[in-house]
């Protein structure tokens, strides 16, 4: 088997996006619309910084495929790089500090190592394969969530409850009723406070790869747990749930699931 790339490629490919996304934020620049009838937007960030990402793999790595959100795919095989460029484009075009650039790294379609990295802020967080870490303005830290396994004692985070309809929000409902605090927004930066030990819950319906492929290791080398409502690895997208312990997993569950 191919060895993994190390961390500090991680970090090279971070600096690289925010060579490109730094200088376009709270800069008012051109949005475009992807679709016809409802807002999904994109910026020249958005595609520069992927650009930049998928030439510096295709530098290091050329054998390796890539799939970006909005490039699509390139290439074959085992190992494949799943990128989303800006992460919360509508904070970034908001000028909100809580996008992020997602860089994960799927080996026979499982997620392997990843980053998070927000520059404006100054905080990374990755996955090396044997571990999870931070680095910041507070240092370098080794991630870890926290034991929580009740809902009555857990923090809840969803993008916005808007995303569930019918059945599925009344679940949502009831489990935000269990919670000790719930919270919304945030993006990928909450599957973070998850995986840095702020944040116990992250329930996230209608993801695509590129919105969880880089988190999936970042949570689960810190100790939690991510899988779709239906209980499947989540490399794939979809309704998603990520916990901080087993418990608290299950618990969401039974109630999401009816």
């Amino acid at each position: 088997m191919n060895a993994l790339p190390d961390a500090n490629f991680l970090l090279r490919l971070a600096e690289r996006a925010a060579a490109e996304t730094l200088p376009r934020f709270r800069m008012n620049g051109v949005v475009d619309n992807k679709l016809v009838d409802a807002f999904d937007p994109v910026t020249e960030a958005d595609r520069a910084a992927e650009t930049a990402i998928r030439a510096l793999i295709a530098a290091d790595y050329p054998s390796h495929s890539i799939l970006g959100e909005e490039f699509g795919i390139s290439g074959e095989g085992a190992l494949q790089w799943v990128i989303d460029p800006i992460d919360g484009t509508r904070s970034f075009i908001s000028g909100m500090p809580l996008w992020g650039t997602l860089i994960g790294l799927t080996v026979d379609g499982i997620a392997r190592i990843g980053i998070l990295s927000q520059p404006y802020i100054g905080e990374r967080f990755w996955a090396d394969g044997t571990a999870a870490w931070s680095d910041g303005p507070g240092g370098l830290r080794r991630l870890a969530v926290r034991p929580v396994t009740a809902l009555s004692a857990a923090t809840v985070f969803t993008t916005t409850p808007r995303l569930f309809t019918g059945s599925r929000l009344e679940r949502f409902e009831v489990l935000e009723s269990q919670a000790r605090l719930t919270r919304f927004g945030t993006d990928c930066y909450a599957f973070a406070m998850l995986a840095a030990g702020q944040v116990d819950l992250v329930i996230e319906p209608g993801l695509k790869p590129y919105d969880i492929v880089a988190l999936i290791p970042i949570i689960e080398q810190a100790g939690g747990i991510v899988t779709t409502f239906s209980g499947e690895r989540a490399e794939r997208g979809g309704d998603v749930i990520a916990a901080a312990t087993p418990e608290l997993h299950a618990a969401a569950m039974a109630i999401l699931n009816g």
